[in-house]
């Protein structure tokens, strides 16, 4: 929502009229200097929309903005060429409203376009929330990274390393959804404050690391006839595609990293398929290489690469992993329900090259049970097990 500075007005007491975070008005208008608010200055306020209100017979602003709980200067800030001494019956005006559901639609199939939109109305509502990316697909689909925060704990987390796991977008993005309410509402999350942790952290997110193979399970192979009929041969002349993990190129990405590759390689297939293949060589593919490069980037504290399934939490890597991830992995288990399992016995993996090369943190969460890709019916349940997980690793 935006607002229009009036003589006197200052960032702080925009905080105290809509109850918000000053810190989070800061970082919502990061191209302002606070301590010199230009009069007719645009200011952004994360947390709120409006909504249209035509006038009635007897309306005023202070029976308005009463009857909303608001105080009457919000409809001001709102409203800045209105005289509130001369309403007129019909006039529309603007009415501050406090964001208090969910802006993503989680709770669906969840197509690369789905996930745009959802993150179009987060960073709309959300200013401080920021959004860039990191590359794109084989493709063409640009891969967004979204970040939170300025601590000195940089905290990743990532979903759809493989297609037929896109589930594991919806219920990220859920998260962090919530975590925006709460921060905008001055509220908890199963008892912790987010804005401790927006002060300790810097969070980052990848929420679909692999959108064409999303879409090709979802949506079956693309129009194009060359690639259509070649990916069907990859897929064992089979057009039902709920069983790729791998990208458009038919090579697994979450097999693709310098870890050990060649172990891996030697005991995959050896050409393009719904899964397995590792590749010619690692980090051959746009997707696994912008990951690659933005982990280099970012200098990450952990990382969690979130999957499906079997409600297990991996936590190591050839014994490289510190002291610290076990303690980590503990709380993960507690508050999840997950099992911990040291080691999946794999090589290649995004979690196994970051412990290997940074020798910190590195987790591959598997949410939920049963076949891939899981049921939407299960996205309640896995949503209630993951949130201590997401919580934890922000806290500890």
């Amino acid at each position: 929502m935006d607002i229009i500075v009036r003589p006197g007005d200052s960032l702080w007491h925009f905080s105290e009229v809509f109850k918000i975070p000053l810190q989070l008005i800061l970082d919502s208008n990061e191209n302002i200097n606070p301590q010199f608010l230009r009069v007719g200055q645009r200011v952004r306020i994360p947390g709120f929309v409006t909504n249209n209100y035509q006038i009635k017979q007897g309306d005023s602003f202070w029976q308005i903005a009463q009857s909303r709980n608001l105080p009457l200067v919000a409809l001001l800030l709102v409203n800045p060429d209105l005289n509130p001494n001369r309403l007129q019956i019909g006039q529309i005006i603007r009415i501050p409203q406090r964001i208090t559901w969910r802006l993503v639609e989680g709770k669906q199939t969840y197509t690369y376009t789905h996930m745009i939109n959802d993150l179009r109305k987060l960073l709309d509502a959300y200013p401080f929330l920021h959004s860039s990316n990191i590359g794109s697909s084989v493709l063409g689909k640009e891969l967004p990274e979204l970040s939170i925060g300025h601590g000195a704990k940089r905290v990743h987390y990532n979903g759809s390393f493989h297609a037929n796991e896109w589930i594991t977008t919806p219920i990220i993005l859920t998260f962090l959804n919530d975590y925006l309410l709460a921060l905008t509402n001055q509220s908890s999350i199963r008892g912790i404050s987010p804005f401790s942790l927006y002060q300790q952290t810097f969070l980052s997110i990848v929420p679909m690391v692999n959108p064409d193979g999303v879409d090709l399970v979802i949506q079956g192979p693309p129009n194009d006839e060359a690639l259509r009929n070649q990916l069907i041969a990859w897929n064992n002349d089979n057009a039902d595609f709920s069983g790729w993990k791998a990208n458009i190129h038919g090579i697994d990405l979450n097999d693709q990293f310098p870890a050990k590759w060649e172990l891996e390689s030697a005991r995959n297939p050896k050409t393009p398929g719904p899964r397995d293949y590792g590749g010619e060589r690692p980090l051959s593919e746009p997707e696994a290489i912008a990951m690659a490069d933005l982990t280099k980037q970012r200098d990450f504290s952990r990382v969690l690469a979130f999957h499906t399934q079997g409600r297990v939490i991996y936590w190591g890597f050839e014994n490289l992993e510190p002291p610290e991830s076990e303690v980590l992995v503990n709380e993960f288990s507690r508050v999840s329900g997950y099992e911990p399992v040291q080691s999946a016995g794999s090589y290649a993996g995004y979690k196994d090259w970051f412990i290997q090369d940074w020798r910190r943190p590195g987790f591959t969460v598997e949410l939920g049970s049963g076949t891939n890709p899981l049921p939407i019916s299960q996205f309640d349940d896995i949503y209630e097990e993951s949130l201590g997980i997401f919580l934890a690793a922000l806290y500890m």
